[in-house]
């Protein structure tokens, strides 16, 4: 993930067709950002159906606000700022966790490297992914967010402050203490 605070030229020349209202120069940036938009709902309503549709209210939302969007920062990050933001609002409101189960349990369980050949190696990564989603269904959605955006995404701590709107203090605190609990619930996995 590039750390820019400017769209590449590309990016720029996308952006300023889709604010003229060139539909398909969106939905090149869509589909640009379509799998990381994604990522950033799964990981706080950890529900696949309802993630995609945050992802859809986001384009939607970028769509309609694009005229707002001043590249002052990179797309990616107002993109995911406005994800961030949707994913957190309705977590709240649906009063709700998600536990993953059945299929989505599967697909989450899929995007972990697989060891061919080793089966010993393959129950473990399973049973590590399945303990791991466990243990980030015990954090809260915004504690969730910064983890995938710092260790998934790649983001910087400014730019996680600025997708999710907090200090760059929060977002360290924030850090700090998903990482802690996540050892904390992890550990007698990871000491056996």
């Amino acid at each position: 993930m590039r750390n820019k605070s400017r769209p590449d030229g590309d990016e720029a020349e996308l952006i300023a067709r889709a604010k003229k209202g060139d539909r398909e120069a969106f939905g090149a940036l869509v589909k640009r950002y379509e799998r990381r938009v994604i990522g950033v709902a799964l990981a706080v309503v950890h529900n696949q159906d309802d993630a995609l549709e945050l992802a859809q209210e986001t384009f939607v939302r970028a769509f309609e606000n694009l005229g707002s969007f001043e590249s002052r920062s990179s797309f990616s990050t107002w993109l995911y700022r406005i994800a961030a933001n949707l994913a957190i609002d309705f977590w709240r409101r649906e009063g709700r966790y998600n536990v993953l189960r059945g299929e989505d349990a599967e697909n989450e369980l899929r995007r972990l490297p697989s060891a061919r050949g080793d089966s010993f190696t393959a129950a473990t990564r399973s049973e590590l992914g399945e303990r791991l989603s466990k243990a980030l269904e015990q954090l809260t959605p915004e504690h969730r967010a910064v983890i995938l955006l710092r260790e998934v995404e790649g983001l910087s701590y400014d730019e996680i402050s600025e997708v999710l709107n907090c200090p760059r203090g929060t977002v360290m605190s924030r850090l700090h203490y998903a990482r802690s609990r996540l050892r904390g619930i992890l550990k007698d996995f990871t000491s056996s």
